[in-house]
């Protein structure tokens, strides 16, 4: 059996096999209901995970950089000067810019962690974190990097990279997050970006003062000069009591 999409004047053939999970409409209920409970386990698990490791930096990036790249030892570099501003490393806990981060951290005796995804291919969790949580959805990895930090740079990345970055900036436009620091390293890599940007205020689609949120630069020392002088004017972060009737751990 096979389904038949027709497009304009064509028709393509997709087996039934191949056909997308997300194209057979409404589960049962109680498959609706599972899959609420799983997002709602894993949200827990999370919040429990990550409660007590303190004000974070989250790094993005391609997983594909090697170590003898550029882009990899930049971002070694960031690892280790957040760890050395006293914060810690947050990451997507995979390879490329996400293990230089975690390494350049772990490595400076900071705090490193990784938010993974399960994926069919690219991401196994890097070796250099602390503390390493696995997830089976990108909109809740999304949500737990985001609610940890204090900051964000962005490295040069492809889809997934640019997705988190969206997101983030969407977020600090709409004031769901307020005034967060977002740098965006690797000016070469992101100049069509302010190509985009021109062409979306030119167009209405953002206004100028969105220009704002962002800090793009090559130096690791301009953006965490950026980020310890915003965290130290805003943020006086409170020690979080562990619970013993929640079982969380002393």
């Amino acid at each position: 059996m096979s389904l038949d999409i027709k497009k304009g004047n064509s028709k393509r053939i997709i087996p039934a096999s191949h056909k997308s999970f997300h194209l057979e409409g409404p589960k049962p209920r109680m498959n609706e209901l599972f899959f609420a409970l799983e997002i709602f386990i894993q949200f827990i698990k999370g919040f429990r995970t990550l409660h007590f490791i303190g004000p974070c930096i989250t790094v993005f990036g391609s997983a594909r950089f090697p170590p003898n790249h550029p882009y990899y030892k930049k971002s070694e570099e960031v690892g280790k000067r957040i760890a050395e501003l006293g914060l810690t490393t947050m990451t997507g806990g995979g390879p490329g810019v996400m293990e230089a981060a975690n390494k350049g951290a772990f490595e400076a005796g900071g705090k490193s962690v990784g938010c993974n995804i399960k994926l069919p291919f690219e991401q196994e969790p890097n070796p250099y974190t602390n503390i390493s949580i696995t997830f089976n959805y990108f909109f809740i990895r999304k949500v737990l990097m985001i609610k940890y930090s204090y900051a964000f740079i962005i490295m040069p990345g492809g889809f997934g990279t640019l997705d988190e970055f969206f997101e983030t900036l969407t977020l600090a436009q709409t004031k769901v997050i307020n005034d967060f620091p977002i740098v965006v390293m690797g000016r070469q890599y992101y100049q069509p970006f302010h190509h985009w940007i021109e062409h979306m205020i030119q167009e209405g689609t953002i206004s100028e003062d969105d220009r704002r949120f962002m800090l793009f630069t090559d130096s690791v020392e301009e953006a965490m000069d950026h980020i310890s002088k915003y965290v130290r004017k805003n943020y006086t972060v409170k020690p979080r009591k562990r619970l013993w009737w929640l079982f969380e751990k002393v």
